[in-house]
């Protein structure tokens, strides 16, 4: 089963301590190695995006920024046994950034990547 993660936080004022980096890329690395992870990556602000949208029939496209405070800044999807590996190998991801930057917050969604199996067979 694949799994997305997305991560939400407020940009922090300090850059990333070098720790932290070294802790992402090691866990990435293990989860890799692992099969687990399938692609991750940054996102940058919401200032270089768009918000489209679909209200009363009528399509609208929004430059960025949003007007959050938190914003999605990275991704992660795993290909899992189930979303308990999936909330394992996120909350191992957020604890590095709890343990390795003083003051940072911040929530990652777990939602699972529909597939075939999640379909009725065709009749």
């Amino acid at each position: 089963m694949r799994y997305i993660a997305l991560l939400t936080a407020t940009r922090p004022n300090t850059p990333p301590p070098p720790e932290l980096l070294e802790a992402i890329m090691k866990l990435g690395e293990e989860a890799t190695n692992a099969g687990a992870l399938v692609d991750q990556a940054g996102l940058s602000s919401s200032s270089f995006g768009a918000l489209v949208g679909v209200s009363g029939g009528e399509l609208t496209v929004t430059d960025g920024p949003f007007a959050e405070a938190k914003e999605v800044i990275s991704y992660a999807v795993y290909d899992v046994r189930d979303k308990a590996e999936a909330v394992e190998w996120t909350s191992r991801f957020m604890r590095v950034h709890r343990d390795l930057w003083a003051g940072w917050e911040g929530e990652s969604q777990v939602l699972k990547v529909m597939g075939p199996e999640d379909f009725a067979p065709q009749a």
